[in-house]
């Protein structure tokens, strides 16, 4: 598995959604100053909601740029054991562990990226491969650690 190929994979990902959220927030905003110029205080209810509507899209935009963050920090050094930028693969699937940035596909394989908060991570972290963890009441057994 090439390590660095996912992490440029990941960052693209969070790049695109970063631009995304960015657009989305010009957008808005232009349509807010639309509102304020052209109907008046009887239409402050709207304004309002266009309001929160930006914040809770800086917000998102705010999670993408420190997942971001984290991606930049992250290796693509092998490693022995679960832990961040680790990539393992259980008896059950396919593991990054790196921001939670959803499915990914290299090849053939899916690959499921995943943050270290996660429950799954917690329940796996610092185990090597050929150790086992429970998680919802469900065995899983490491098979290799890259």
């Amino acid at each position: 598995m090439d390590k660095q190929e996912l992490l440029n994979i990941i960052k693209t990902k969070i790049t695109d959604k970063i631009q995304a959220f960015e657009t989305l927030i010009a957008e808005t905003r232009a349509s807010n100053n639309d509102t304020k110029s052209s109907m008046g205080d009887k239409y402050e209810t709207g304004r309002e909601m266009l309001q929160q509507e930006i914040n809770n899209l800086q917000r998102q935009l705010n999670e993408s740029l420190n997942q971001l963050s984290v991606i930049r920090k992250i290796s693509a050094e092998p490693s022995d054991k679960v832990q961040t930028g680790a990539l393992v693969k259980t008896d059950k699937g396919l593991f990054y562990v790196t921001v939670s940035a959803g499915e990914i596909i290299s090849g053939s394989q899916k690959i499921m990226t995943v943050s270290v908060e996660s429950p799954l991570v917690k329940a796996m972290l610092g185990k090597k491969s050929g150790e086992e963890f429970l998680i919802n009441n469900i065995h899983q057994k490491i098979t290799d650690i890259w």
